[in-house]
């Protein structure tokens, strides 16, 4: 069995110098760093946590390997004495967290993290790196779900995903957004995903004609065959899938369904559908694909598709390709403290996220206080690690979808919008607002 990989070196080289001045300076005290994102990217009214599993299995094997140390020995940049601390370092902390699969809102902390400040302060690059992107391919997957009006839609990402790590998070994301499957045969594997997929054009196009492709297809796969018909004609590709579909039905076989990757997908389904159903094969199914993302799903609300294959622009998060996350000191050593920056300010001290449900079972309004308050509604962090071990079982994949699904259902339909939507209301408690304004009057 080969060893999982070591990841403590995937981190900024200045987390790494910041660690040793804390040490020359015997600065170990405990500090608590705040996890969030400042601003929504466009046409964006939610998020949806993800990716904090990967962040707790980190945070428990978090440790330097001997040819890590090896390596920063041979920098010459790091004194003996803390790289021989490092060789000692293990994560010790605890975590607060929205667990995944939950909607949160720009400003609130998804996570929250104390711990010494060098282990706080080392696991900063690998912590954003996974809870941005799996945020991002989450929030794009779950407006792909709710533009498809309740049509099936499979992640075939996989091809044009930012390499082999980002594939499987884009399927696993994906999936908990509401997805119905994947292409990615080792996502399938290692998460339990459902697997789906059809065949491609260079498939049909090695067959001298188009119809013997598809029969080959059907014979190998008699319970099972979608046959990709646009690689020609799409219109005499769906006859000819009908001549298939009939020969199956002559064996008591059944032709599942048929795919349209390219063109006027709307004008090309309308007709195939005539041409289905006009030969009594009403229970084909047509699959929709080719670049595909919400805007499209939305504009295809009336065109008769059964379901969508999305790809390239849910797998990148096209039309918002990242987010401002970030990951700031709240509290050190019980002080609160805060940035105050133009455009990158902060709130101070430990927080928790309170969400207040009307009579009507949808959110109203979510409040940002203080951790020691006690503030009316859903308390939304919860302590999932402590002493550098998570405290219990992690909710299931399928756990994490039912949460999310629930979760959207209480979200006004405005807020969202594919397009344009409105701000879910989020309030600073008054005595957060009031010690965010103490200290900054200190430090004015």
């Amino acid at each position: 069995m080969i060893a999982p990989e070591n990841l403590t070196l995937l981190t900024d080289l200045y987390q790494l110098t910041m660690a040793q001045a804390y040490f020359r300076e015997q600065e170990r005290g405990r500090a608590t760093f705040s996890l969030f994102i400042r601003s929504y990217p466009p046409n964006r009214g939610y998020f949806v946590s993800a990716g904090l599993q990967d962040v707790l299995e980190y945070l428990e094997s978090f440790h330097f390997d001997q040819p890590g140390l090896d390596y920063l020995a041979s920098l010459s940049l790091f004194s003996d004495d803390f790289l021989h601390y490092l060789a000692g370092l293990h994560f010790t902390g605890e975590v607060l967290a929205i667990p995944e699969g939950r909607i949160y809102f720009a400003d609130e902390p998804v996570l929250e993290l104390t711990a010494p400040i060098i282990e706080a302060q080392i696991v900063e690059t690998f912590i954003i790196n996974q809870v941005h992107l799996q945020t991002l391919i989450a929030t794009k997957a779950a407006r792909c779900v709710h533009a498809a009006g309740g049509r099936a839609v499979v992640d075939f990402a996989l091809r044009r995903a930012h390499g082999t790590d980002a594939g499987m998070k884009v399927a696993r994301a994906s999936y908990l957004a509401g997805f119905a499957g994947t292409s990615n045969v080792l996502a399938g594997q290692r998460y339990g995903i459902p697997l789906t997929g059809t065949m491609a054009h260079s498939f049909v196009s090695s067959f001298e004609r188009e119809i013997d492709a598809f029969r080959a297809y059907a014979a190998s796969f008699p319970n099972k065959a979608i046959l990709l018909i646009d690689t020609y004609n799409t219109i005499a590709g769906a006859k000819n899938a009908v001549q298939v579909a009939k020969e199956m039905a002559g064996r008591g076989q059944k032709l599942l369904g048929v795919r349209i990757d390219s063109g006027d997908l709307a004008a090309s389904a309308t007709e195939v559908r005539r041409i289905f159903d006009a030969e009594g094969l009403t229970d084909v199914k047509i699959i929709g694909s080719g670049g595909l993302d919400e805007f499209d799903l939305e504009r295809l609300a009336a065109a008769p598709f059964d379901s969508y294959g999305v790809g390239t622009r849910m797998g990148v998060s096209a039309d918002a390709p990242w987010a401002d996350i970030a990951y700031k000191l709240v509290e050190y050593q019980n002080r609160p403290v805060l940035k105050l920056s133009t455009g990158k300010a902060s709130y101070p001290g430990k927080k928790q996220v309170f969400r207040q449900t009307g009579a009507n079972g949808k959110a109203d309004k979510d409040i940002i206080g203080l951790r020691s308050e006690n503030l009316p509604g859903e308390i939304l962090l919860g302590e999932i690690m402590r002493d550098g071990r998570t405290r219990s079982n992690l909710p299931t994949l399928l756990e994490m979808r039912e949460t999310l699904a629930g979760d959207l259902d209480t979200l006004a339909d405005r807020v969202k919008a594919i397009r344009e939507p409105s701000r879910y209301p989020v309030e600073f408690s008054p005595k957060l607002t009031a010690l965010r304004e103490e200290i900054a009057k200190k430090n004015a």
